[in-house]
């Protein structure tokens, strides 16, 4: 079964469905496993694979780790072309979308395409918007571009109605890696509401109760990262996954 049906035919199952973002220069080794394993019994549906900044190897090598551990999807979230690992299962191919730097449009998209089709990765068409959330994320920084005011969901729902007519298969809207505050629910569900694609939410989520109110508002795929890179946290990602999980009963 491709990713994209997987990730699809579980929204259908479960409400919503939960992802946690791993990136390869904060969990590696024993530790990774370990992580991995918990997540596998915690009610977690699958990983997203990077980071701006994480070395090619690291990345691969990390991959391959959790492939061993895991039969879950394990899907790259690309910072650049060289994060094309073929031992994933599919590839977000993200395009910025709320930004106006073409690079990050199109522009490295050219470039990545031939080396996704070689990889034989499953590419999953995403428009991604960057929200405002309090203060400069690495996304921002790193691609030259302003996100969209967190007091303008009528920017982001838009938006989001572009991503659709073009074709494109999800949303993500990002508050971005340790946001300070994560995207507002008015503007989740502003986008849900006027855009069929499934949603994905991520940045600044750090308790149960704030993602299942993300799920409330339309949110399809819910996206956890640095919260779970504290260990004192992991006894909270069956939690999160009840939560989110909308159509099982709250357990909080």
């Amino acid at each position: 079964m491709k990713v994209y049906n997987y990730l699809q035919k579980k929204i259908t199952e479960l409400g919503a469905i939960y992802l946690i973002l791993i990136d390869p220069d904060i969990l590696s080794g024993d530790k990774l496993v370990e992580f991995v394993g918990l997540c596998q019994n915690s009610g977690v549906d699958g990983f997203l694979v990077g980071g701006s900044l994480v070395l090619e190897d690291n990345l691969k090598h990390d991959i391959e780790l959790i492939k061993k551990h895991t039969n879950l999807p394990v899907i790259i979230f690309p910072g650049g072309i060289n994060q094309v690992i073929p031992a994933a299962d599919a590839l977000l191919f993200i395009s910025l979308i709320s930004g106006r730097n073409a690079e990050h449009i199109i522009g490295k998209h050219v470039a990545a395409a031939p080396l996704i089709k070689k990889a034989g990765l499953e590419p999953i068409s995403t428009g991604y918007m960057l929200i405002e959330s309090g203060s400069v994320t690495t996304a921002e920084y790193m691609s030259e571009s302003k996100p969209i005011p967190r007091n303008k969901p009528e920017i982001a729902a838009a938006t989001a109605l572009a991503a659709e007519y073009l074709g494109m298969k999800m949303i993500y809207l990002e508050a971005g890696s340790g946001a300070k505050l994560s995207v507002p629910n008015e503007m989740v569900k502003a986008v849900s509401s006027i855009s069929s694609l499934p949603l994905i939410v991520g940045g600044g989520i750090r308790d149960a109760v704030s993602a299942r109110q993300k799920v409330e508002n339309g949110a399809k795929i819910i996206v956890t990262g640095n919260y779970f890179e504290d260990s004192q946290n992991w006894s909270k990602i069956k939690e999160f996954a009840n939560a989110i999980h909308i159509n099982k009963p709250l357990e909080i």
